[in-house]
C-alpha cells in the first residue's frame, strides 16, 4: 500500500540547534537506507519550513503504524513530530475504475 507522509519537526526552546541536528542526521541515514530498500519510494525536504515530505510503500496499515514508532526521530523526539498519513490509490487503477464503470451504465 502507497501511502504520502507529512512530517512537521518542531524542538523545544531548551533544545540546541545542534541536539536538534544530531537526532535529524540519525534519522536521514535511517530513511535514506530505507530508500535504498525500497520501503520509501521518495523523500522530499520543503524548503524554509521544518517538514519533510515521503511516498512509502509498506504491506499495511499495521507495518505502516510500527515503522512510524521505530523512527529515530519518534523514539527520540515523539512529542515534537507531527506525522499526517494519507493512504494512496494509483492514478491508473482509478483511471480504469471509472472506465469500468462507465462501460456498466
Amino acid at each position: 500500500m502507497l501511502y504520502h507522509l507529512d512530517f512537521i519537526v518542531s524542538y523545544p526552546t531548551n533544545m540546541s540547534q545542534f541536539e536538534l541536528f544530531v537526532i535529524s542526521i540519525e534519522e536521514a541515514n535511517a530513511a535514506l537506507k530505507a530508500k535504498h530498500q525500497g520501503t520509501i519510494i521518495d523523500l522530499w525536504k520543503c524548503v524554509g519550513t521544518p517538514r519533510i515530505i515521503a511516498i512509502i510503500d509498506v504491506e499495511s496499515p499495521d507495518a505502516l503504524d510500527r515503522i512510524l514508532m521505530d523512527l529515530p526521530i519518534v523514539k527520540k523526539h515523539g512529542q515534537h513530530v507531527e506525522i499526517e498519513v494519507t493512504p494512496l490509490r494509483r492514478y491508473e487503477d482509478f483511471a480504469e475504475d471509472m472506465k469500468t464503470r462507465i462501460n456498466l451504465s
